[in-house]
Parts: structure tokens; C-alpha cells; sequence
């Protein structure tokens, strides 16, 4: 089948990511595979330590914290399998998901990225699967009866995302990066020959999606298979906003990569950014007066 390499970066999640790769040991039955942890300078505790309980893991410890994507590229810097797989320090395997999505992969043409399907620790499914945002899909999902007054079929190719059940095997535009599965081979038509990582956290996958779309290659949602994916967030409302910020800034930012800064850009910049400040305000006005976050 191939050697996969699993990287998991570590910044002081030490127990989540012992979880992980407990999990990981435990169900995954491919005759050939390694577990690599980046460390991204922590101070929680010595990351040495998991070499305690993993002896046989590869532990690369950097001297800073370059973020998500620089982490992996370390990772893979050091990775000897054909595959790589990105796996969140915060995922727990049920089952042998690292087989069965390397499988469907290798029946794939032309394929990039291949995601499984994700759920939270009470079972409820996560909008793994997704299409880049456009003016289209921004108006459809602002004035969301129209997509409903479709079959679910169209309208779940239509939007992917929250409108799509997640209970079948499709291509998407981008997904989910707690759990991203890819030929190493693929590295070769990146910037750089590595993964683009000029983004510190978040964004990153579907940037990465969709540079490979540009090269023509497909990106995979797989149904056949789910994993846990704790993803539980912060809890403090003003660090909340503040990501939601910076998740909007890198969308535009991938949005002036696919459609440039003419027109296009001008207008889907208006409505996108007056559509989630609105909803970001609306949290706000939630938040006071219940005390609780809206995912």
C-alpha cells in the first residue's frame, strides 16, 4: 500500500496529543507506517517525555513556533513514507482511518487531498467537506431558502458544507485540515517544493486545496470512514472574534489568489465582509445575553 508518514504537531497539548497517537497505535493496522511529532517549542511540559510512553516515534522539536504549516514542513523534512498524513494533535481514530482513507485514495485519479469524515465528541457531524466561497454561494447562503426550495442532491453539490449530510464520497473544493492525506509526490508543484506556510494558523487547508486545484488536481471528501475531532475552540468570546478575523482576512487573501483584485474581488469583499460582521454581531448580542458561544 505504501508508507504513510503521520505527522502531529504538539504546542502544549501534551495530553490531547498523547491521546492522539495512542489512538493512532491502537487502530491503525497498515504494515508500514510512522508517527512524526513537531513540537513547536512548548512550554507546558518537556516534549522528550513522549518519547516515554512512544519510544519508537520521531520527535522533532523546533526552536520556535513557526505555526501550523511550518511545523509539518519540518515534519515532512524528516518523513520516509510516500504518503503524508496531517493529523491534529486534538483527533482521536475509532477505527483503522488511516487505511481505509489511504485506500480510497489510491482508487482515485488525478487526486490532491483526501479528508475522512469528522465529529465532534457528542457524535454531531463537522463541515469537513467544502466549496470555495463565492458571490454566488455567499447570496445563496444569506438568502438560504433559496437552496432549500431545491432537492437535497443539488443542493448539497450546490453548497457543500453545512447544506451536505456528509454521508457520501465526493469531490470537493477544500477540507478540513485536522485530517488531510496526500502523496508526498504532490509536494513537488508547491511554492517552494513544501507547503505554503505563509499563513500562521488557519486557512492553511484550504489555501493548500486550492493551489492544487489550480494544478488540476481533485481534492476528495471520503465517507467511508470518521474520527474524532475534538476542535472544542476558546471559550473566551473576545479570542473567538479575534480568530474569526483572521480566518476572514485569509479567506479574502485566497480569494484575490483565485479570482485576482478586479471587480470580482470588490464586490464579493463587500458582501462577504458585511455578511459576517452582521453575524459576528449577532453572536455578540447572543454571547450578552446568554453567556454562551455560538460555534
Amino acid at each position: 500500500m505504501g508508507k504513510v508518514s503521520v505527522l502531529i504537531i504538539n504546542y502544549n497539548t501534551f495530553i490531547l496529543t498523547s491521546n492522539c497517537i495512542r489512538s493512532v497505535i491502537k487502530h491503525t493496522q497498515l504494515p508500514d507506517y510512522e508517527i512524526i511529532v513537531v513540537d513547536n517549542a512548548s512550554t507546558e511540559r518537556d516534549p522528550k517525555e513522549f518519547l516515554i510512553e512512544f519510544p519508537t516515534i520521531k520527535l522533532i522539536q523546533s526552536t520556535k513556533n513557526g505555526g501550523f504549516a511550518a511545523g509539518n514542513n519540518l515534519g515532512i523534512e524528516q518523513a520516509s513514507g510516500e504518503y503524508i498524513l496531517l493529523l491534529n494533535s486534538d483527533t482521536i481514530l475509532e477505527e483503522d482511518a488511516i487505511s481505509k482513507t489511504l485506500t480510497y485514495l489510491q482508487t482515485q485519479r488525478n487526486v490532491g487531498m483526501v479528508g475522512c469524515k469528522m465529529v465532534f465528541p457528542d457524535g454531531k457531524i463537522q463541515y469537513t467537506a467544502r466549496k470555495f466561497r463565492s458571490i454566488k454561494w455567499e447570496l445563496l447562503d444569506l438568502f438560504r431558502f433559496i437552496p432549500f426550495c431545491l432537492t437535497y442532491k443539488k443542493r448539497s453539490r450546490l453548497m457543500l458544507g453545512k447544506y451536505f449530510r456528509h454521508d457520501e464520497s465526493l469531490e470537493a473544493d477544500w477540507l478540513n485540515g485536522a485530517f488531510l492525506l496526500f502523496d508526498k509526490k504532490l509536494l513537488e508543484n508547491f511554492p517552494q517544493k513544501k507547503l505554503d506556510d505563509r499563513f500562521f494558523m488557519y486557512g492553511e487547508d484550504q489555501l493548500w486545496c486550492e493551489q492544487l486545484k489550480k494544478l488540476d488536481y481533485r481534492n476528495h471528501f471520503f465517507a467511508g470512514t470518521s474520527i474524532i475531532h475534538i476542535n472544542s475552540g476558546s471559550t473566551d468570546y473576545k479570542k473567538q472574534i479575534k480568530l474569526r478575523q483572521i480566518m476572514m482576512k485569509h479567506e479574502l487573501v485566497i480569494m484575490a489568489e483565485r479570482k485576482g483584485k478586479g471587480l470580482y474581488y470588490f464586490f464579493f469583499k463587500i458582501i462577504f465582509v458585511t455578511k459576517e460582521s452582521f453575524r459576528n454581531f449577532m453572536k455578540r448580542i447572543y454571547f450578552k445575553m446568554t453567556g454562551k458561544l455560538i460555534r
